[in-house]
């Protein structure tokens, strides 16, 4: 080590199940001279790209035995990751042990494996990697002395470095000594949860024991919800394509919390009307306009006539590539704070280009068939809650049709509209639609009658007519008084989810009003 806390790498030991630039990887190092120890696939994959390797059972002077499992776990693999600079080197000289200055490791791949629903309970715990993380933990231990890399995007950074310096400098090998910790610590809670939710047999508990979280930084942010509060993005592993959390900046400055939050509102909202170029106009939590068009630009404008003064500074989401009109549209026409879309045509950047504020987030596009949905985690005092995702897959064969009026085949179309932009809408949800837009909307009221006021409410300062509109409830009518009012206002069609107490007094006054009502047997609450 010289004074600049510089370490020379002379002997490396690379032993990685993802030999994704291994090959690469071993010439450089031995092209500056670095000595290579290897075990079975590892030293095979560099034998076959020319780079002299030594093996590991030739190094600890003990075989690999039980096909495998035990390689690695030897003192002189370990006491030449752990052995201290001045402090053990009378030990090592004694037991004949050579030290390792890098050290290369990659796990088996178990979380791979218990992705395959084919996969078996034993095939599952062969891929329990045990001298692999041993090796990680001791190397990071003394990263004083040893430099520990378990990540092949790190190869490249690694080479350059020591081509540069002739080593590795303390702060690089104590961030990636952290690196490795972190990765280990992912790596056993993947594994703990995993077997704690099989504790009892199959099938697997969905929510087992202990839950375990190893998320990584993927940016930092401005500020939080107000600008007093420090925030940042966390990752649990890869974000998937389509999402908000992976998509890419091509213009404006960061998002910020808030962008974040509520562009994931409107992403996830639009996501929905796949057959049709759709649009949703997000503000402070809640959507205030959502519409499908015969494109973007026609979706964009019936969307925005739901409610111009909320639009004012808004997040709007796009199911299409979004293209140079559509864009140049929405800047005339309202200040927007984010645009988000699976892509951005050369046009569309163009135009932003003369906003530079404006954040345009580019999404990829998102699988036609989601997966499996995801846990969502909120934080209260002192504990986190955890559920599943909310998803919906109502069809119009789902629907249950109480009153003696059928809704017709446009009201079938609408209500299903209304009742997937109520999901995102807060609690009390109340969606006035017609025609494949929204008309109004009444979020995040303490009593559903008010959000039905609201929403009648904000249609008339819109300028638009609730007349022949249909009406989505995310929850149960308590009382009739909500049918009474909308039946005021015009409206048609009702879809909510059935089950108060109360519901042939709300089915009556339905069928008093002539009104086509259909009851989900699902609600929607978005607290």
């Amino acid at each position: 080590m010289t004074g600049s806390g510089i370490v020379s790498i002379r002997r490396a030991l690379l032993s990685v199940s993802d030999k994704t630039g291994l090959a690469d990887l071993g010439r450089a190092l031995h092209a500056l001279g670095v000595e290579l120890v290897s075990t079975g696939g590892s030293a095979a994959t560099l034998r076959e790209a020319g780079v002299p390797v030594r093996e590991i059972s030739d190094f600890t002077g003990f075989p690999e035995i039980m096909d495998g499992r035990v390689k690695t776990l030897h003192p002189r693999v370990h006491g030449a990751l752990l052995g201290r600079a001045r402090l053990d080197e009378k030990a090592m000289r004694e037991h004949g042990i050579a030290p390792i200055d890098l050290l290369v490791v990659n796990l088996y791949p178990f979380e791979r494996t218990i992705a395959d629903a084919g996969a078996g309970f034993e095939a599952a715990i062969e891929q329990i990697d045990i001298g692999g993380p041993a090796m990680l933990r001791a190397a990071a231990k003394n990263h004083e002395r040893v430099t520990v890399l378990c990540d092949p995007a790190g190869y490249a950074d690694l080479i350059e470095v020591l081509r540069r310096d002739g080593g590795t400098s303390l702060d690089m090998r104590r961030k990636l000594a952290a690196a490795a910790f972190a990765h280990t610590a992912r790596y056993d809670g993947v594994i703990a949860d995993w077997l704690s939710a099989r504790a009892g047999g199959e099938p697997a508990q969905a929510y087992p024991p202990t839950l375990h979280l190893a998320l990584r930084r993927a940016r930092e942010l401005r500020y939080g919800e107000n600008p007093h509060q420090a925030a940042a993005l966390y990752l649990e592993g890869t974000a998937p394509a389509g999402s908000v959390a992976g998509a890419r900046v091509l213009t404006g400055k960061e998002p910020s919390y808030n962008n974040l939050a509520d562009a994931d509102t409107a992403l996830e909202c639009v996501k929905a009307f796949d057959k049709t170029p759709a649009c949703v106009i997000v503000k402070h939590a809640n959507p205030c306009g959502a519409a499908l068009g015969k494109d973007a630009l026609d979706a964009y404008q019936r969307a925005f006539a739901c409610d111009p003064t909320s639009a004012f500074g808004g997040i709007i989401a796009f199911n299409r590539v979004l293209d140079g009109a559509t864009v140049s549209a929405i800047l005339a026409k309202q200040f927007v704070e984010v645009l988000v879309a699976p892509s951005f045509d050369a046009d569309a950047l163009a135009a932003l280009r003369q906003k530079p504020n404006v954040r345009a987030l580019a999404t990829g596009e998102w699988p036609a068939q989601p997966g499996t949905p995801q846990r969502q985690l909120r934080s209260i005092a002192g504990g986190v809650l955890v559920q599943d995702a909310d998803t919906d897959t109502l069809m119009l064969p789902d629907l249950k049709v109480v009153t003696r009026r059928v809704p017709d085949a446009d009201q079938l179309r609408d209500l299903l509209f209304a009742w997937h932009v109520a999901m995102y809408v807060k609690s009390n949800a109340i969606v006035y639609a017609k025609n494949g837009a929204t008309v109004g909307i009444g979020a995040g009221q303490m009593s559903r009658v008010v959000s039905v006021r609201i929403a009648a409410m904000k249609a008339t300062e819109a300028g638009l007519s609730t007349l022949g509109c249909v009406m989505a409830s995310d929850a149960f009518f308590p009382f009739r008084d909500n049918i009474d009012l909308a039946a005021t206002a015009g409206i048609r069609a009702v879809i909510q989810p059935g089950g108060s107490l109360r519901d042939q007094d709300v089915i009556a006054a339905a069928d008093e009003h002539d009104m086509a009502m259909v009851f989900t047997g699902a609600r929607h609450f978005r607290h």
